[in-house]
């Protein structure tokens, strides 16, 4: 039996700032460093951060516990509409062109 990796649809896409809503990090906002899709998760910066103890290596030639940025799940962050600094949903308009553009659910408004 074979696994498939199942793909998430994410909305949210890297360097858009989003807030967390839900959790140990509620009301903290960041911009999105990276994504993933197979985890549904995103990386936002300053957010999750945990402490991972290790040995000396190559890189980190001292060792000793380095502070790194972990994956939060998608569903508990909302991009944040900059007109009224509030967490808002994302969704699709298609012009007349046929090109797809994000906008912001509560406004409107296009995301740039």
């Amino acid at each position: 039996m074979t696994a498939t990796k199942t793909i998430y649809k994410i909305r949210i896409k890297k360097g858009d700032e989003v807030i967390v809503r839900s959790g140990k990090y509620k009301g903290q906002t960041g911009k999105v460093v990276s994504t993933h899709p197979t985890l549904n998760k995103v990386t936002v910066e300053g957010i999750n951060i945990v402490k991972k103890h290790t040995k000396p290596n190559k890189q980190y030639p001292q060792g000793g516990i380095i502070p790194i940025t972990k994956p939060i799940d998608v569903s508990k962050v909302g991009i944040i509409d900059p007109a009224t600094k509030k967490a808002s949903r994302i969704g699709y308009t298609i012009d007349k062109d046929g090109a797809k553009t994000r906008v912001f659910k509560k406004s409107g408004k296009e995301i740039k």
